[in-house]
């Protein structure tokens, strides 16, 4: 796994925290930043870790054992090309989309009853379901979804991934098939793979380490 967030964490730690300013905490993200701020829905958000040093985890991921399937763990790696990321990289690509970088786009792969529960600030909701055509995803559906979600252009049946977005995807973890089958989806369509980044430890790891969510719409 790739860790080139940790230089750009180190020479930006003095100005990305330039908005405003947020009370000396003892629970940093990384040595030297305590938190990062993005845009969510229009509104800046401030990432931080939960401060409270007795706090637990949320309940919602607080099981350590689902039926499987089909609630069953997820490879390390989705496929030769789609980069496997964690929480610094995610709040790489979230700042900067909210600093104006439109060829990046965080997506929440999971259903809306899930996203209710909160999700990573910048995200945007694109169900699983959706990219599907087992689960009814219909083509004209599905190619509104590419063009206006990954910035993939249509000619007649086909598809031009020349200006597709970086897609960041995650769903609720280590656990979770919905950010798999999504990606899945898209590499089915020609997607290129290294336009593809996911998030593997999704909401589970970002609730675990007590980040930032806000509630999904």
């Amino acid at each position: 796994m790739m860790r080139t967030v940790n230089v750009f964490f180190a020479a930006a730690a003095a100005t990305m925290l330039a908005a405003p300013a947020v009370a000396e905490v003892e629970v940093n993200i990384m040595p030297g930043v305590p938190s990062v701020e993005v845009v969510h829905m229009g509104q800046k958000v401030v990432i931080q870790r939960n401060q409270d040093q007795k706090n637990t985890v949320n309940p919602a991921f607080a099981k350590t054992s689902r039926k499987c399937p089909p609630f069953c763990i997820q490879p390390t790696s989705l496929g030769p090309g789609v980069e496997t990321i964690g929480e610094d990289e995610v709040l790489r690509y979230a700042r900067a989309m909210s600093e104006g970088d439109a060829s990046i786009v965080l997506v929440d792969s999971r259903t809306p009853d899930w996203v209710e529960r909160g999700t990573i600030p910048s995200a945007v909701n694109q169900p699983w379901t959706s990219l599907n055509p087992a689960k009814g995803a219909d083509p004209i559906t599905i190619s509104e979804i590419m063009e206006d979600v990954f910035n993939v252009k249509s000619n007649e049946e086909l598809m031009d991934f020349s200006q597709c977005k970086t897609a960041v995807l995650f769903c609720n973890g280590m656990w979770c098939g919905q950010s798999p089958n999504n990606i899945r989806n898209l590499l089915k369509f020609g997607y290129p793979a290294h336009k593809i980044k996911w998030y593997r430890g999704g909401m589970q790891n970002w609730e675990v380490l007590g980040l930032t969510t806000v509630p999904g719409g």
